[in-house]
C-alpha cells in the first residue's frame, strides 16, 4: 500500500466516480483504475462495488477510508515537522 494509492483512493471514494476522480487527480482513467486495482490485490478485498454510472464504497472500503484520512493527515503533518526544521 503506497500513500499515492490511498490518495487515488481517497479521491475515488469522495467523488463516488472514477472519471470525476481522475480529473481532480490529473491522471488518467485507466491509470486511476489500474493502481485501485492494485490496492485491492494488495489488501486481498474488494473496497468499491463499480457500476457504469457510480462506484459504492464496500465495508472494506469503508474502514479504509477512516484510516486512510488520518495516514494522509499524518504524512502531511510529518512532512511539514521536517520541512520545519531547516532548509538542505
Amino acid at each position: 500500500m503506497e500513500f499515492r494509492q490511498l490518495g487515488y483512493f481517497v479521491a475515488v471514494a469522495e467523488e463516488r466516480h472514477f472519471g470525476r476522480a481522475a480529473r481532480r487527480l490529473y491522471v488518467t482513467g485507466p491509470s486511476l483504475s489500474q493502481q485501485i486495482q492494485a490496492l485491492e490485490r494488495d489488501l486481498h478485498v474488494t473496497l468499491f462495488e463499480r457500476s457504469p454510472r457510480s462506484v459504492v464504497l464496500t465495508l472494506a472500503g469503508e474502514v479504509l477510508l477512516q484510516h486512510a484520512h488520518v495516514l494522509l493527515a499524518r504524512a502531511e503533518r510529518a512532512r511539514d515537522e521536517v520541512r520545519s526544521v531547516g532548509p538542505l
